[in-house]
């Protein structure tokens, strides 16, 4: 008779691995951690593992995915607040996700190690992929909404939307090599704050609002990783 399975248990299983893929990345950086320290960590077999998953880099997507899902979940209720002009969503978006990386940075940190291998290069095209799936369903309300107020002058809130998220993606990068570059001494607060500048004006133009009518920077979060 053929085995049943059961969906509940699958997934708690399914994420037992990828919590104790997160508990042993940020203990010793995900290159270091094996599949035999994932199989002790949970007392599993290897068969058990790869019940799951097809590799250490499968497991490694299912596990940032779960970290930007969980991270878009923060940002819902500002997205649907009725209070809030389309200026202050895009604010709070752009501030909630920075202070929810600093409330993690260790996390954050260890991820951020894995980003920068070479190893992982298909890795990181699959996240640019995901969180412009992920991010579109945010911003494009946003951008509507603004264009409803008369704040925002496009005609194509989705384009524009996704235009937001590939400079989004642009300044991540940029800002992981800016945050390299400040622990290292090799470059100036300045130089930070004024990449952070442009990229905010881009936003502006893309949107047609006046220069200084957005503020992407949230001061708290900014020195936490750059001051």
């Amino acid at each position: 008779m053929a085995r049943t399975l059961n969906p509940a248990a699958h997934t708690v299983r399914r994420e037992a691995f990828i919590d104790a893929a997160q508990r042993l990345m940020q203990a010793k950086g995900f290159d270091q951690v094996s599949i035999q320290d994932l199989l002790d960590e949970l007392d599993a077999s290897r068969g058990a593992f790869y019940h799951y998953f097809d590799s250490k880099q499968a497991l490694l997507q299912a596990m940032l995915d779960r970290i930007i899902d969980t991270a878009m979940l923060v940002v819902y209720p500002v997205v649907e607040d009725p209070g809030l002009t389309a200026i202050q969503k895009l604010e709070r978006v752009f501030s909630t996700i920075g202070r929810w990386k600093t409330e993690r940075k260790s996390l954050m940190l260890a991820i951020l190690q894995v980003w920068m291998s070479d190893d992982n290069a298909i890795v990181r095209e699959q996240l640019r992929r995901l969180s412009v799936t992920r991010l579109s369903p945010v911003l494009i309300p946003i951008v509507e909404q603004g264009i409803a107020e008369g704040t925002f002058d496009t005609t194509s809130p989705a384009e524009t939307a996704r235009v937001l998220i590939q400079m989004l993606l642009g300044l991540q990068e940029g800002a992981t090599e800016l945050f390299i570059a400040r622990q290292a001494g090799t470059v100036s607060l300045e130089v930070v704050e004024r990449t952070f500048k442009g990229y905010t004006e881009a936003f502006e133009r893309i949107l047609g609002v006046p220069r200084g009518s957005i503020n992407l920077l949230d001061e708290v979060t900014f020195h936490e990783w750059f001051g």
